[in-house]
């Protein structure tokens, strides 16, 4: 995912759902501090966007170098407004010098009943 321009999978017609995914980013050996700083400061701005329903960062606990996020939002738009953002493109393009090899993204979709659907 070192190409802010990737190709997003589109939804189905019958999905109610947000759109979401989960994705893996493992530190290079020793960046994984600043990995964190730089992933964690990317939560506030996005948890005030228009359409974002949920947006994590999380740390493995048996692995430090290795970090988690989940995102879920409104719908695929959002999504694609959300990677314009200014702090979401200068991460996208510097971020190589932390992460070791690419983030590992999955696309989700909803399985159970989401309130408000």
């Amino acid at each position: 995912m070192s190409n802010p321009d990737f190709a997003l999978p589109h939804p189905d017609i019958d999905e109610t759902g947000p759109y979401a995914l989960v994705g893996q980013a493992r530190a290079r050996p020793g960046s994984a501090e600043e990995l964190e700083q730089a992933l964690v400061a990317l939560v506030a701005p996005t948890r005030e966007e228009t359409g974002a329903l949920q947006y994590h960062v999380h740390r493995d606990r048996a692995d430090p170098d290795l970090f988690v996020f989940y995102e879920a939002w409104a719908s695929l738009a959002d999504l694609k407004e959300h990677l314009q953002m200014p702090y979401i493109q200068q991460f996208l393009a510097g971020h190589q010098e932390l992460i070791d090899g690419e983030m590992q993204v999955t696309w989700l979709k909803m399985a159970s009943p989401y309130p408000g659907a």
